[in-house]
């Protein structure tokens, strides 16, 4: 299992506003790894970009954007850095 912390970006299209709640709801959940947050709304279209600066391990961001993307209309993509930070407790 992968243990080692990594640094990397979330993006998030949200062609459906009416999901927003969701991915909101679903962001909560996994607060605690993400480092920054900023949002674009499109208001001709009612659509948003979402970007995300998380810090985690491979297993909990896969487990976030899997969520997300799991979602009708939502559009997810994740870049993880390369470089690992052993977990410690």
């Amino acid at each position: 299992m992968d243990t080692d912390i990594r640094m990397g970006f979330v993006g998030i299209v949200v062609e459906k506003k009416d999901e927003i709640a969701e991915v909101n709801r679903i962001l909560s959940l996994f607060s605690d790894m993400i480092r920054g947050r900023i949002g674009i709304p499109n208001q001709a279209d009612h659509s948003a970009v979402i970007g995300l600066i998380v810090e985690g391990t491979n297993a909990r961001v896969g487990a976030l954007t899997g969520k997300l993307g799991n979602i009708a209309g939502i559009t997810v993509k994740s870049a993880l850095t390369a470089k690992k930070t052993p977990v410690t407790e």
